[in-house]
């Protein structure tokens, strides 16, 4: 009797451990907080993976740069002691420089078209040079279009930009441009901008409105002005190898989930666009919202002449053509 419980029990226990076993668990971060539009898409993306492939797969989710900034998280991704990531498209080119042409200036007219781009073959074809870079880029997501804050002044026209110093993204592309408006540019990593802000390490920065809204910039920040100047993409990143290991469905599923996260978080992003200029105002910030934005595209006239020679002007106009 005691053998047939040991037995019984034992089997019972070897169970237990094959199922817990059955269960890999993946991390996914991001720089941003949580209850911002970065954090709605993993949230989703976490539960549509756990959901879809069974409860075999959990995804463990880390906000506020937790495991370090945008470029740190990439790189662990590509070195495999990260599973994902979640990131704005800011320090994307020094991995995959041909995504570099999606963060020239004034290139998207809209949401719409930045969306239909990004779905569309140009955006599929992009995700897959990611491969080769020991990435799989599950989906493109949305950080929003980039406007201008600082502490310093209203800026109402390119030349109220020139001399203040903003911190930039780590991308050869942005840096190029503002230093055509005559932007003293300092790139820095996320989760240091909030303190440099605070200290006046840097008079400015430019982000979307989801990320103005979610980092509390209306604490260190007085002036906003709605420059729209850049489309910021997001994306998911999985490790290559560990991607390549799922089987056929359990990638499909991965797949699956971060369209699912898009969808989320780009529909937060229209609701923080909807209600950041009244949100940001209530808070005290002066809001510039009549931009005269021909007046940005003619600054930069030169930078772009030199982005055309860099990426070919037909690639950029193949990109505005989408309709």
């Amino acid at each position: 009797m005691q053998l047939t419980k040991l037995v019984v029990g034992l089997s019972l226990a070897l169970g237990f451990v094959a199922t817990a076993a059955a269960q890999t668990t993946m991390r996914i971060s991001i720089s941003t907080a949580q209850n911002s539009h970065q954090g709605v898409a993993i949230d989703t993306f976490a539960k549509e993976v756990e959901k879809r492939t069974g409860g075999r797969y959990k995804v463990q989710t880390f906000y506020n740069g937790a495991l370090g900034g945008e470029r740190e998280s990439i790189e662990a991704v590509q070195l495999g002691t990260q599973e994902l990531a979640f990131s704005s498209t800011g320090p994307v080119p020094n991995f995959v420089p041909e995504t570099k042409i999606l963060d020239v200036p004034f290139l998207f007219r809209d949401k719409a078209h930045a969306r239909a781009v990004l779905d569309g073959p140009i955006g599929q074809d992009l995700l897959s040079k990611f491969d080769a870079k020991g990435f799989k880029a599950l989906a493109w997501a949305e950080n929003g279009f980039r406007h201008m804050t600082n502490s310093k002044r209203d800026v109402k026209e390119p030349g109220d930009l020139k001399g203040l110093k903003m911190r930039t993204m780590e991308n050869p592309v942005h840096i190029a441009a503002y230093k055509g408006f005559g932007i003293i540019t300092t790139p820095m990593a996320f989760p240091e901008v909030f303190t440099a802000l605070q200290q006046g390490t840097v008079d400015g920065q430019e982000n979307p409105l989801s990320v103005i809204i979610s980092a509390k910039f209306d604490q260190v920040q007085k002036h906003l002005t709605l420059t729209g100047h850049v489309y910021s993409p997001c994306i998911f990143v999985m490790n290559k190898a560990a991607f390549d290991k799922l089987s056929a469905a359990d990638k499909q599923a991965f797949i699956d989930a971060a369209k699912e996260g898009t969808k989320a978080n780009r529909a937060r992003v229209d609701e923080d666009d909807a209600k950041g200029v009244a949100d940001l105002r209530a808070k005290g910030m002066t809001v510039i919202d009549n931009v005269d934005k021909a007046k940005f595209v003619a600054a930069l006239a030169p930078v772009n002449a030199e982005f055309e020679k860099q990426f070919g002007k037909a690639a950029i106009d193949k990109i505005r053509d989408v309709k």
